[in-house]
């Protein structure tokens, strides 16, 4: 029976065989767009930038047997960062 992560690996081949025949700056501009369109949008904005988050979490899961200490710990403040701008915007502070 196959591990978790061989599982995830496995069901994640073919999404991650398509996003390598991407143009190396489509996917840039696709989170580029996702942040933006979060941060402008009102009311709903927040999930585009959770669907940022969840994406970028799945992509550290994937490489994280291959990356070192720094690189995991840069990820991981990456991640935060998007999930603490998601869950701003899906509580903003109203007035003082």
């Amino acid at each position: 029976m196959p591990s978790l992560r061989e599982s995830i690996e496995s069901a994640s081949y073919p999404l991650v065989k398509r996003l390598s025949e991407w143009p190396k700056w489509a996917p840039f501009l696709l989170i580029l767009g996702l942040m933006v369109a979060g941060v402008l949008i009102p009311s709903v904005g927040w999930v585009l930038i959770a669907v940022v988050a969840v994406f970028l979490t799945w992509l550290l899961y994937l490489g994280w047997p291959r990356f070192s200490a720094v690189d995991r710990f840069m990820r991981i403040a990456v991640i935060a960062l998007v999930v603490v701008a998601a869950v701003t915007r899906a509580n903003p502070r109203t007035g003082a």
